[in-house]
């Protein structure tokens, strides 16, 4: 079973579908247990970190997060699931889970630069990885985000997106892989990265 952490966000019931579509048992769920006993564990959504990690304390799920990264059960972050991993969040001051060591920043909107970034931009994979199987280099992924991460070691970054700045796009260390776009608007390349992630053995 694979766990989708319920966090009290949107965007939930999408990545449900697609995990249904790509032929495996997805479950939304907020209970520690379920999410300990699963397989694999995704946490997707939109929204504030600020939000995200209120829910998350008072859902009593920070430390359940923190227990399925230890044990080594494959995660899979996206969007606001890859910012709140870091240190700490320019989005209202907010101290994340400081699973990974780096901080969120936000975009500086300029004249020609929208802010938040909303649509189609490319991913330059920067490391193979598994999560890259099958998936065209550059490829193009669907953003919604006005925050981007900048990890503290080079070494975390698989994926890079330039919007205004070049940013870490996709990060990957150990069972952990995390990407700011959404997997699960992304048409064919999305599905074929989350079934990569599924499938994997690790």
């Amino acid at each position: 079973m694979i766990a989708i952490i319920d966090y009290g966000a949107g965007n939930l019931t999408s990545v449900k579908r697609a995990v249904k579509y790509l032929g495996y048992d997805g479950k939304i769920t907020a209970d520690p247990q379920t999410i300990l006993d699963a397989e694999k564990v995704i946490f997707p959504g939109v929204g504030a970190a600020r939000a995200t990690m209120d829910n998350l304390k008072t859902a009593g799920l920070v430390d359940v997060m923190w227990k399925v990264y230890e044990s080594g059960k494959p995660m899979l972050g996206i969007c606001i699931g890859i910012q709140i991993l870091f240190n700490h969040s320019e989005e209202e001051d907010t101290d994340c889970l400081s699973i990974l060591p780096g901080v969120v920043k936000k975009y500086e909107p300029t004249p020609t630069l929208k802010v938040p970034q909303i649509g189609w931009n490319e991913v330059y994979q920067t490391q193979a990885h598994p999560i890259f199987q099958d998936v065209p280099n550059p490829a193009h992924f669907y953003f919604v985000n006005s925050y981007y991460p900048i990890p503290q070691h080079n070494s975390y970054i698989v994926g890079q997106t330039t919007y205004g700045v070049e940013f870490s796009s996709v990060v990957a260390y150990q069972n952990l892989i995390a990407m700011q776009f959404h997997l699960e608007k992304s048409g064919r390349i999305g599905l074929r990265m989350l079934d990569n992630f599924l499938r994997d053995k690790q």
